[in-house]
Order: structure tokens, then C-alpha cells, then sequence
């Protein structure tokens, strides 16, 4: 992304401080030494004073989030008018590092209080890393997640500018020690970032207007010459060698044949088994669909062209509500349109629909893809021959955690009467659609649900909360009376009613609250997966897709499903240290991950961001290797097949560039080599895993 030029900083440095450009304002000092203010969380500092490296040096250690937090002198920091937080950081190891900032208001615990954002830092050279503050949305741009010009918003809470308390620079769950070198502390931007940018900013096919890169289309012509050249192409590598009509290992060891996939351990590695008794490793792509549609209520100005509501491309025109976040300047409802659709329409004519699914499911074999996983359209599913995997969630009034928090959703209340019913309500439908199909994989139940609101939430919900009457039971049992129960906590609840949990659990609290996780979650494994297997016996239970993951909880998923299912955000997968992977005693399955990066027009990285799309495709390549040197996983899906729309997807605002192909249905040249190089090795590399 082209960043305003008002925006760089001169490069006038003294002892690791610069002069501030007119709309900037340093906030961190290094003339006079390291601040006494700093807070080392695992990392070790010096101050280099002079020449090309000069800067605080910073050696991040081996923890979930080794960091370097700055605070005021005193009080707190007033921010308010500033569109940002910038900071130069040079990389001085031999590849690209993925770096995150953290500005936080009181109370701040890396969800609440606070924004976050990661980037990638290239090896080797100097790099200004900027986090835009979530201020609730920018009067003339809304609804998206990554902005033109000034880049991605800080993730998390609408920030209180008046009153920061402090921020910091950190690595997410690094495995092995970094160094960077940080200096540069400013604010900067001044003013809505929409007065930065020239309007329209998105052409007709969904692109950004304002700039060029390899690969832009500029013509119906020339998407047309593109659909030619990609067919012969597909028609000349149709798939990797060795495979079966499964996508399995085809010279691999014949194992028994049941008709239906199934799991297995072999020579201490767990693998799927397809129907017909051949090895199988799940390379998945999620969200295989024709959609992803973005508001254009309330945007005219934005687009150089939309449809005509009775036009050819009108039938792309649809309204949408019930939207998560990011949309509150229309009322969280409005017209959508996709942009992906209509350009299938410019490529295909008008049997686009067929045309994409024959060339999407040939794309995916040939690319070595041999699964359709999560989201995915349904009737590509049931006519691709390709296996899948399908998905439902619990849903009707089944009561919630009321005490408990949630991203996307309070956790439902597995003690509520109704909780069954719910789980019948949700998950039966997609069960009984696809139990005959034995190209279906297994079903995952729901989607990245708020464990985290377990282990505190019944407790700080209403005394009637069924979820805290089934604890506060199980303690009553356990201790007798609140007495006991104070003293073994190093309490002082004066009444059941009042117990909460507290903040430092000691030793035996903790295990009273781990018992209680697990015990909720095996309930909540038990029923959801008595629905499957009352609808869909033959099929497998793949879990519900771990994003926050209390190890009380995952060994009760690993206790009761076929598969532990996770989202896996990170540069690399260690089984042995994540969650104590190889130590489940069942195959584990990865459920999203992804890269993106900014120099094909998009806005927003991701969650994993990476400088360029050959940084992408290499991250793809090591990130697959991981998972298949990994004896206890069996696979891992790709989010997703499109990129998002560059003004945000309806429900959330997300623009991230993390598809397989781009708006204009063009795939991502860096990226399929990668895939095709990691799938052709992946059953020899799993084969040895250790």
C-alpha cells in the first residue's frame, strides 16, 4: 500500500529520536537513555547511540507474548485528534518477522481496553510500522477493516484517546528468540482518513482504483484471454501423481476399507483413511463459494460504477441485516453487492454459475487441494466428487452465559434444559443433507466459541444461571460449606450467591475451575455429537474449531470427538507445543489459517501478515510443512478461496487479503506454486513425521 508522503518521518535521527514531520508528535524519548518507564516482559534492551542501527535493540524471548511496554511519566497520555501510532523497526535477521503493537486504556487485557494490530517487518531493513486507532468508525469511510492510504485499524475496543495508558511492541507466541532494533515513537495523522483519499476510490471490478501492481485488470477482454489460458493450463497438470479418486495416497499402505472416511494411527501417526482404505492428509480450502458481498448503501461516492437494480448485473444485488460489526452508519442493514459475482458473469456469460464450479473444483485438484472444508457452497459440495467437510451450529433459545463475555457471541449455557433441543435445532439439518455422501469427511459443530467465558463467566452471572447452579452444586458437594470453600481458595464470599471467581486463583481454585471447564465442555461434546451421530452415524465428529482453547476443554473435545479441530493464526505449527497436541491421543485437524500482504491493492494483511506475495507464498509452504511434521495432525484448510471484498465483507467489515484468487476471479500465481509444491511432498513428509 502507497502510504501519504506526509506521513514518512525526515530522516533526522539523534540517538534514536527524529524530528517530527508537521502532523506528527514523538511520544517516546531515547536522547537521554532507555526510558525508566519501560516495562520488560520477557526481553532484554540496550540502546544503540550511533550509526544505521541506532535504536532501542530488543531481544524477544521464547513465551506466549515477550514484549517492551511504554508507559506515561505520569498520569496518562492524551491522544485525541491523532489518527495513529507509528514506530520504526528494522529486522536484522535473514527473513521477515510478523511484529504486533498494543495501545491500551485502563483495564486493557489484550481483548478488552485496548487495540492491537500484527504486520510483517522485512529481514534487513528499516520499517515503519503504523497501528490506526479503532476510533468507532471514520465519518466519510466505514465498514472496513483496513483503510486506503492509512492502512488497517487497530482490532478491539473503541479507544478512549484521552486517556492511554500505555503501549507496547510484542511477538505473538514466538518459538524460537528475535532481535529488533525500535526507535521513532510518534503519533500521526490528523483528521478523518477519509479526507486523504481520492474519490472513487474502487473501479468496476472491484479493484482499488488508485494504483497499479502485476496482475491488475483493466478489460472484460483481457479477463477473457485470462479464462483461456488458465484452462489450458488446468488441463495440463489435472492434479498431483499418486493420488486416488479421493485425493488419498495412492501407493501408500492399503489399509482397511470401510466406505466412509475414518481415522487411524499407523507406525505412531495419525492419519485420516479415505472410503476406500487409502491414507489421506486434508489440504482444505475454506469458504469455496461465489459471494463475498460488501454495503454500497451509503457509499456512492466510493464506486466509479454500480449496477442498475434491473440491469444484467442487478441479480448481484441483495439486503442484508443482522451484521456484527462495522456497519452502524447504515443501521446495521443496507444493500450489498458482489463484485466477485459480477465479474464470474463478465468471464462466463450467463451460465456463470456452472462454469465456476467446473473450473473451481478442477483449480482445487489441480493445485492439490483434496478438500472442500468449512463454509463452503453447498452444491459445489454435493457434485464436485471432491471429499468435504460440513458444518452447523448450535442455535435456538437455549440460554447464554450471561456473565461471560464473547467475540462473536456469548457461550450458550450447556445446563440450560434447552441446550439439547438447541443442539438438535442447529446441527441435524446438515447432518441428515449429507449422511448418505461418503465424499463427506465429518461435520465441525459451530465456530471459534467463547470458551474463554467458562472459567469466570458463571460465576459472575445471576444466581438462576443453570450453568452457575451446576457449579455452585458441584462446590457445595466438594466443600460442604462457604467456609471451607474461602479457606481453600483464600476467599471471602459472604454468601454462594456472591461467590465469584477470583482474580489470582490459587492451586486449588484453579483445579476447581479447570474441573468445572471440562466438565461443561464434555457435556457440551456429548450432546452435540449424540446429534450427529443420531443423523449422520457413518461420518466423523471434527470438533468446534478451537480459537480460544482452555486445556480443560480441549481434553474433553479429545475425550469425546474423532478429531480436535483448531484455528491456528500463527507462522508455524509445533504439535508439541501447542496445547500439548501429541499428547490428545486423537488426530487433530486445522481448521484456518492464512497470509496476506499489501502490494496487490488490498488494504488489510490479515491475520497473518506477510510484506509481499512471494513472503505469502513461502509463509503457505512452511506453514503446511509444519503441520504435516506433526505425527498428530491430519490436515489443514486454507481461509479462504476469495479475497475479501476490498470494502469489507457486510457482516464485519474484514478486507483481507487471504484468497486463493482475487476479485476478478484471477488466482495468485506465488501463492498456487506454493500450494502445488506443498501438496506434492505431503504424504512423503507425513509419512516420517517424528
Amino acid at each position: 500500500m502507497n502510504l501519504s508522503a506526509v506521513l514518512i518521518l525526515a530522516a533526522i535521527a539523534v540517538a534514536g529520536t527524529a524530528l517530527s514531520a508537521p502532523d506528527e508528535k514523538a511520544v517516546v524519548s531515547l536522547e537521554a537513555g532507555i526510558p525508566e518507564t519501560l516495562v520488560r516482559n520477557s526481553v532484554t534492551v540496550e540502546l544503540i547511540k550511533d550509526g544505521p542501527r541506532q535504536g532501542l535493540q530488543v531481544r524477544y524471548g521464547v513465551t506466549d507474548w515477550p514484549n517492551v511496554t511504554f508507559r506515561p511519566v505520569i498520569g496518562v497520555w492524551d491522544w485525541s485528534g491523532w489518527t495513529g501510532i507509528a514506530v520504526d523497526i528494522l529486522n536484522p535477521e535473514g527473513e521477515a518477522q510478523a511484529v504486533s503493537m498494543r495501545v491500551d486504556n485502563a483495564g486493557a487485557d489484550g481483548v478488552t481496553a485496548c487495540n492491537q494490530l500484527g504486520g510483517a517487518v522485512k529481514a534487513g531493513e528499516w520499517t515503519t510500522f503504523r497501528l490506526r486507532f479503532n476510533k468507532g468508525g471514520d465519518k466519510g469511510l466505514w465498514g472496513m477493516r483496513g483503510l486506503p492510504v492509512t492502512g488497517p485499524t487497530g482490532g478491539g475496543a473503541v479507544l478512549e484517546l484521552s486517556e492511554i495508558t500505555a503501549f507496547q511492541v510484542f511477538l505473538a507466541k514466538p518459538t524460537r528468540e528475535h532481535t529488533l532494533i525500535l526507535r521513532n515513537f510518534r503519533l500521526y495523522g490528523k483528521g478523518d482518513a477519509s479526507a486523504q483519499v481520492k474519490y472513487p476510490f474502487v473501479d468496476r471490478f472491484g479493484q482499488y482504483r488508485n494504483a497499479e501492481w502485476p496482475g491488475k485488470l483493466h478489460s472484460e477482454t483481457e479477463l477473457r484471454q485470462r479464462l483461456a489460458g488458465e484452462g489450458a493450463e488446468l488441463k495440463a497438470a489435472p492434479r498431483p501423481a499418486d493420488r486416488d479418486g479421493y485425493g488419498g495416497w495412492a501407493s501408500g499402505p492399503k489399509r482397511r476399507a470401510t466406505g466412509w472416511f475414518r481415522t487411524e494411527k499407523v507406525d505412531g501417526r495419525w492419519w485420516l483413511v479415505t472410503p476406500e482404505g487409502r491414507l489421506f492428509f486434508s489440504n482444505g480450502v475454506d469458504c469455496v463459494g461465489p459471494g463475498e458481498y460488501t454495503f454500497i448503501d451509503g457509499r456512492d461516492r466510493w464506486f466509479e460504477w454500480l449496477p442498475e437494480d434491473t440491469g444484467p448485473y442487478g441479480q448481484f444485488i441483495a439486503r442484508q441485516e443482522g451484521v456484527h460489526s462495522m456497519a452502524e452508519a447504515i443501521g446495521g442493514k443496507g444493500r450489498t453487492f458482489s463484485f466477485y459475482c459480477a465479474n464470474l458473469m463478465r468471464k462466463h456469460g450467463s451460465d456463470w454459475r456452472k462454469e465456476w464450479e467446473k473450473t473451481s473444483a478442477a483449480r482445487l485438484r489441480a493445485w492439490g487441494f483434496n478438500t472442500v472444508a468449512n463454509w463452503s457452497d453447498w452444491d459445489l459440495m454435493s457434485r464436485a466428487r471432491i471429499p468435504f467437510t460440513a458444518s452447523g451450529g448450535v442455535s435456538g433459545t437455549s440460554r447464554r452465559i450471561e456473565g461471560g463475555g464473547g467475540y462473536w457471541a456469548k457461550m450458550v449455557d450447556v445446563f440450560d434444559p434447552g441446550f439439547p433441543a438447541a443442539a438438535e435445532e442447529g446441527l441435524s439439518a446438515v447432518a441428515k443433507r449429507y449422511a448418505k455422501d461418503p465424499f463427506c469427511i465429518g461435520y465441525f459443530g459451530d465456530n471459534e466459541i467463547s470458551w474463554d467465558a467458562v472459567e469466570r463467566g458463571p460465576l459472575a452471572s445471576p444466581p438462576d444461571q443453570p450453568c452457575r447452579v451446576a457449579q455452585v452444586d458441584a462446590l457445595k458437594a466438594k466443600y460442604g460449606s462457604l467456609e471451607k470453600l474461602n479457606a481453600a481458595w483464600g476467599a471471602s464470599a459472604v454468601s454462594w450467591d456472591a461467590l465469584r471467581a477470583p482474580e489470582s486463583p490459587n492451586a486449588a481454585c484453579r483445579k476447581d475451575l479447570d474441573d468445572f471447564i471440562h466438565a461443561f465442555a464434555v457435556r457440551y461434546f456429548e450432546v452435540c455429537k449424540a446429534v450427529f451421530r443420531k443423523h449422520a452415524p457413518n461420518q466423523l465428529y471434527l470438533g468446534c474449531r478451537f480459537a480460544w482453547a482452555p486445556r480443560p476443554a480441549v481434553r474433553a473435545c479429545a475425550e469425546v470427538a474423532d478429531v480436535v479441530s483448531f484455528n491456528i493464526y500463527q507462522g508455524a505449527v509445533n504439535g508439541a507445543d501447542f496445547t500439548g497436541a501429541n499428547d490428545l491421543g486423537k488426530p487433530i485437524v486445522i481448521g484456518e489459517f492464512h497470509f496476506g500482504a499489501l502490494d496487490r491493492g488490498m488494504f488489510h494483511e490479515g491475520l497473518g501478515p506477510r510484506t509481499s506475495q512471494q513472503e505469502r507464498a513461502d509463509a503457505y509452504l512452511t506453514y503446511v510443512r509444519s503441520v504435516a511434521d506433526c505425527p498428530s495432525f491430519v490436515g489443514c484448510h486454507w481461509f479462504q478461496y476469495i479475497d475479501e471484498p476490498l470494502t469489507g465483507r457486510w457482516f464485519d467489515g474484514e478486507n483481507y487479503n487471504i484468497g486463493l484468487v482475487d476479485v476478478t476471479d484471477t488466482p495468485y500465481p506465488e501463492l498456487i506454486a506454493a500450494a502445488r509444491k506443498a501438496h506434492a511432498e505431503v504424504y512423503a513428509r507425513h509419512s516420517k513425521a517424528k
